[in-house]
């Protein structure tokens, strides 16, 4: 099946648009002439990035609307629907980060993460994937993680959310291929955005991943959201299925591929240590 070559005049929705790997495909899919339409949690975030898009010449609207709400995502399709007649690309994207052992996170923050990383992507899918089987056409990308592909120690709650990503994306894109619509999942590596400044982070202050560390570690050697972008819109244009984004997340996955006893022995080495080594 053919993926969408054209990006010109298409209505795409974007959530958590407001910084990082979704401003950064709100821009690239601006360049591309698309009619935007960006969702998130942040209004001021979500203006200034608006006001971007607008200096390029593209079209864009905002709504401010929170993930982990059922009604507010399917008030943004109903919105998007009668302002604009259809959908062509859906773009999740919102998501948080928890940094911590399995131990210190609670039932109340992996509750939190999950309402946000996966039902706030299902409840996207759920509200806007009827209008594109009406027309049998579309494309839903959906941002996993490297973590998704991959365990990582000291991110149990994350990696949860994210291989639920991945599984629900590889499961849908064989379900809806009889609608010519198409199911991308996103998986980036390491890569400078918010999601963990921003994120709750646990680590202790006795071993190599503190909290601090781990910030800058992603300022510092981070990929620049643009890398996810571009990633963005070749995935959708070559109607691609699991898309790791950078080096590190390629690696990490092909590496599990050709060998599960290796990748464990790996993912224990570095679990002990980060989160048991001394500074």
């Amino acid at each position: 099946m053919p993926g969408i070559n054209d990006f010109r005049d298409k209505v795409v929705v974007i959530t958590g648009a407001g910084s990082g790997i979704g401003r950064a495909t709100a821009l690239a899919f601006a360049d591309e002439g698309a009619d935007l339409v960006i969702a998130d949690v942040h209004e001021d975030r979500l203006n200034d990035a608006a006001t971007e898009i607008r200096q390029r010449g593209a079209r864009v609207t905002t709504r401010a609307v929170d993930v982990s709400k059922k009604k507010q995502v399917k008030d943004l399709a109903s919105f998007v629907i009668s302002q604009k007649g259809c959908v062509d690309i859906l773009y999740n994207n919102a998501g948080v980060a928890i940094g911590a052992d399995f131990e210190s996170t609670s039932l109340k923050e992996f509750e939190w993460i999950f309402s946000i990383n996966f039902w706030g992507m299902l409840y996207g899918i759920k509200a806007f994937l009827p209008y594109m089987i009406e027309r049998r056409t579309g494309h839903i990308v959906n941002t996993s993680s490297v973590a998704g592909l991959c365990a990582t120690p000291g991110m149990s709650a994350y990696c949860s959310t994210k291989f639920a990503i991945a599984g629900l994306g590889e499961s849908l894109r064989a379900e809806l291929k009889k609608y010519n619509i198409g199911v991308s999942t996103i998986c980036p590596g390491v890569i400078d955005t918010r999601i963990v400044a921003d994120g709750c982070l646990h680590l202790k202050d006795d071993t190599r991943a503190t909290n601090d560390r781990v910030v800058n570690f992603y300022r510092r050697f981070g990929w620049p959201p643009e890398r996810v972008a571009k990633a963005v819109l070749k995935a959708v244009r070559k109607n691609r299925s699991v898309v790791p984004v950078g080096p590190e997340a390629w690696l990490q996955w092909i590496g599990k591929r050709l060998s599960q006893r290796n990748h464990d022995a790996t993912v224990e080495f570095v679990g002990r240590f980060l989160m048991n080594g001394k500074r």
